[in-house]
């Protein structure tokens, strides 16, 4: 990955984490869709975790690999989580749109 580094450059790396996390960031903004905001927000997260492992690699320390496997662990719960809300959700009203959520409120 090191050689790697060296033809691309660092500034690569840096810009396609920057245009992942925007396009995280307007999934969000401009969709409704739950599922297609919890792709949005593992776009966001994969963007940091590219960042992370581009800059451990260009200081030779570990510590950003692992933290990217603790961030990939918390990912991959926070989807599980967020997947058995959303069922929960669908069988109660029949819609995983997020302006239909407002209806919940007791």
């Amino acid at each position: 990955m090191e050689r790697v580094l060296e033809i691309i450059g660092i500034e690569s790396y840096i810009y396609l984490s920057v245009i992942l996390f925007c396009v995280g960031v307007f999934g969000i903004l401009y969709r409704r869709n739950a599922i297609v905001m919890f792709m949005s927000i593992e776009i966001m997260l994969n963007s940091a975790n590219l960042l992370l492992v581009a800059f451990s690699t260009l200081h030779q320390d570990a510590s950003g690999q692992v933290f990217v496997f603790f961030t990939m662990a918390v990912a991959a719960a926070e989807v599980a989580v967020g997947l058995a809300i959303l069922v929960a959700i669908y069988r109660n009203i029949g819609s995983i749109d997020i302006d239909n959520l407002k209806n919940l409120k007791g």
